[in-house]
């Protein structure tokens, strides 16, 4: 069923009032199955999504039409990308790109420029990989670097998880950005460059600044032994200046993109038909996988047949990741066909709310509730879409980072990361909230700040 053909079908005789329950009920019931129950995420999602549609008065016949739509959408439009992503992070790591892109950054950094040279390096490795990746492989760069420089873990670790976070909630091609930009029908080139116009500020703040704080706090810590795995390789390392032009080529096909875009905007010029094909995520991210098999793969002494063996193995443990996402996409969809987000316009308009700070608003309250910044980022972006609606090209991507923004909001005992970002530095519950949980929460509300005014200057 295509979109809104279920509205069409369902009785004209809902008030908001039933939808709202409808959709809190809905939600409600997922953040049940997933925290309490334990439930996985796509079958709470699914489970969400039949109920919403039943407690909307979805004809019986119809009741998940919406939701194999949205499903089918998002694993299209967001799923290839995020397999491309697993790709280039799999070649990184396996060639030894991620330990070149460290020494070569901290063989040139002062004890006193530590904190900032692992932000940095967190950024630039947290580019094309996914964050939990990030942090196993950052752990040992981390304690490699507290223990060279004579420093506390949570003074260089803090500047590494919030380069990974900042990353995580705001830059494509992560996950979430990509399923906002997607629902909210966002220029992605336009996305990236707001994104990365908020994150420099953002990961200043919560990273290096905050991990002063975050070390009186957290005190002393003995965190576990854990060894850096050696990449699986037989020839020489791959060179500094490799790595970096193979992470930073998708970005850079996607901003020069946006700048023909915003620069030429002539659909018939030919410059800008050929950056509009190079630039786009899928031919970008596509391009730097197949540049990683060389730089990456054959520079390193990679046999074709292990190039094929690495790039397949990054696909399984993604599988689950590509499931929540479609969910999701599946969850959205049945939120706006059956009115949830034009109800949700018409509050705003009535409450004179900001559908940004609506937005990150929304995203804050599902991210506390599931704990997943994922599922935060494609509910809240389903339930406010109609409010891009007519928003010019920058607000409506300074929309999706204001519902990335809010997805990272004060990662708790509900969320994974919380529990693997504690086993890996040996904290307690109360050391984790007082780090962790407070970083994540300071990158959500600084972004937000710097979102809202630079939305009335664009």
């Amino acid at each position: 069923m295509t979109p809104h053909l279920l509205a069409a079908a369902l009785p004209h005789t809902h008030s908001d009032g039933r939808l709202l329950v409808a959709t809190l009920t809905s939600i409600g019931v997922i953040v049940l199955a997933i925290g309490r129950l334990k439930l996985h995420p796509f079958l709470a999602l699914t489970v969400g999504s039949g109920l919403l549609a039943v407690l909307a008065g979805a004809p019986f016949d119809q009741l998940m039409n919406s939701f194999s739509t949205g499903f089918g959408a998002t694993v299209t439009s967001v799923g290839l990308l995020i397999g491309l992503g697993a790709m280039l992070g799999k070649l990184l790591a396996d060639s030894g790109g991620a330990n070149i892109i460290a020494d070569t950054v901290l063989a040139r950094s002062s004890a006193r420029l530590l904190p900032w040279s692992m932000a940095l390096i967190a950024a630039v490795l947290g580019l094309p990989l996914f964050f939990e990746i990030g942090v196993v492989l950052l752990i040992p760069i981390v304690l490699l670097v507290a223990r060279r420089g004579n420093l506390s873990v949570i003074r260089v670790g803090i500047p590494a998880l919030a380069g990974l976070s900042v990353l995580h909630g705001l830059i494509p091609p992560h996950p979430g950005p990509l399923v906002a930009v997607d629902a909210l029908k966002a220029n992605l080139g336009v996305t990236l460059a707001l994104g990365l116009l908020i994150a420099v500020p953002t990961l200043i703040i919560a990273g290096p600044l905050f991990a002063r704080v975050a070390e009186r706090w957290v005190g002393p810590l003995t965190p576990p032994q854990v060894v850096a795995s050696e990449p699986d390789r037989s020839g020489p390392a791959p060179s500094f200046a490799a790595v970096l032009a193979t992470i930073l080529l998708p970005v850079v096909l996607m901003l020069a993109k946006a700048l023909a875009d915003v620069a030429i905007d002539d659909p018939k010029d030919h410059l800008q038909r050929i950056l509009d094909f190079i630039g786009s995520p899928l031919i970008a991210l596509l391009a730097a996988v197949l540049l990683a098999m060389l730089t990456l793969g054959r520079a390193v002494g990679f046999s074709r047949a292990r190039i094929s063996e690495t790039v397949a193995s990054s696909l399984g443990p993604i599988a689950g990741i590509v499931f929540i996402v479609g969910a999701g996409g599946g969850f959205k969809q049945t939120l706006v066909d059956v009115g949830v987000g034009d109800a949700v316009s018409h509050w705003a308009a009535r409450l004179h709310i900001s559908a940004l700070l609506l937005g990150w608003l929304i995203a804050v309250l599902i991210r506390l509730a599931t704990g997943s910044a994922t599922v935060a980022t494609i509910t809240a972006a389903g339930i406010v879409s109609p409010l891009a609606v007519g928003m010019s090209t920058s607000h409506t991507a300074l929309l999706v980072l204001a519902v990335g923004a809010g997805s990272l909001f004060f990662s708790h005992l509900n969320d994974a990361g919380f529990w693997l970002v504690k086993e890996y530095f040996g904290m307690s519950v109360g050391q984790t909230l007082k780090s962790w949980s407070v970083m994540e929460t300071v990158i959500s509300v600084v972004a937000i700040a710097l979102i809202l005014p630079l939305s009335l200057v664009i």
